[in-house]
């Protein structure tokens, strides 16, 4: 069941998997994702290991507030906010749950506000992992097919939007996996049931073009560390992570042959085994 929270001025849509009594396991999803993009499968896997899964949506996301006034980005203008933004709603969130504090896991976008998180409030990480992300838009910039995904004009109307997916996926999807193209369209179907705010996405992307890079800052996060990226990874390419782990003292990281810019069904046991090795040590 989807709840709702007032956190820093906005409304937050939240829902959870597992015990309150597990260790707290707060997802961040990324671009213009909804929290439904944290599949089911992976969040029950995650409670089962002894988590308290919560997954959420950004502001300009699904059912948390969008920011309809400030319409699309206009080149050159200020944003209507910045990554600092995102990861002081999710602090507020936190707050909201009554967590002082959580293990943190951000995948892309998500990775960069879990970062952020680690470096605004770092007292309210106790581990962080960063998933298919980058300390800043120019470390690892995407090839050149990913890009023309990236800055596609959006489709209009529901069956526009399942075709787009389909193509998008099959560029940016994980080259060693067999593609669910069923699953692509039925998850692309919800979310655009759900919302639909293209210049909400928009939005978000400039948040994170104006945020800059964050590699220096990173150096000062002394939370327990896992990075994991794939290796076939176009939209934001094995770089970002490796730099993300250089970044970070005593970060660890794992990359996956063949993993793309998603989270085959046949990674879900590793991730999740990954992370439970880090927030139980």
């Amino acid at each position: 069941m989807t709840s709702r929270a007032a956190a820093n001025g906005i409304e937050i849509a939240y829902e959870s998997f597992g015990s309150p009594d597990g260790r707290p396991l707060l997802l961040i999803m990324g671009l213009g994702a909804q929290l439904i993009q944290w599949d089911e499968g992976l969040c029950e896997l995650l409670a089962d290991q002894g988590h308290h899964v919560i997954r959420f949506d950004n502001r300009d996301a699904g059912l948390s507030t969008h920011f309809h006034d400030h319409g699309p980005p206009v080149p050159g203008a200020a944003p209507p906010y910045l990554l600092d933004d995102l990861a002081d709603d999710t602090a507020a969130l936190l707050d909201v749950l009554g967590r002082p504090a959580a293990h943190i896991v951000g995948a892309s976008m998500g990775g960069m506000i879990a970062q952020t998180l680690a470096i605004r409030h770092p007292g309210r990480v106790l581990t962080l992992t960063s998933i298919m992300s980058t300390p800043g838009p120019s470390v690892a910039p995407p090839t050149e097919a990913a890009a023309a995904v990236l800055f596609r004009r959006p489709p209009e109307g529901r069956e526009a939007v399942l075709e787009q997916a389909l193509r998008t996926w099959s560029t940016i999807g994980s080259p060693g996996y067999a593609q669910d193209r069923e699953k692509i369209v039925e998850m692309a179907g919800r979310a655009y049931d759900r919302c639909f705010d293209p210049a909400g996405t928009a939005r978000q992307m400039a948040a994170i073009m104006a945020s800059g890079d964050r590699t220096e800052r990173l150096a000062g996060v002394r939370v327990p560390t896992l990075v994991l990226h794939g290796e076939a990874d176009q939209l934001v390419p094995v770089a970002g992570g490796r730099a993300t782990a250089a970044a970070v003292p005593g970060a660890r990281l794992v990359t996956y042959p063949g993993m793309g810019h998603d989270l085959p069904r046949e990674l879900w046991p590793s991730v999740a085994a990954e992370i439970t090795k880090l927030t139980s040590a």
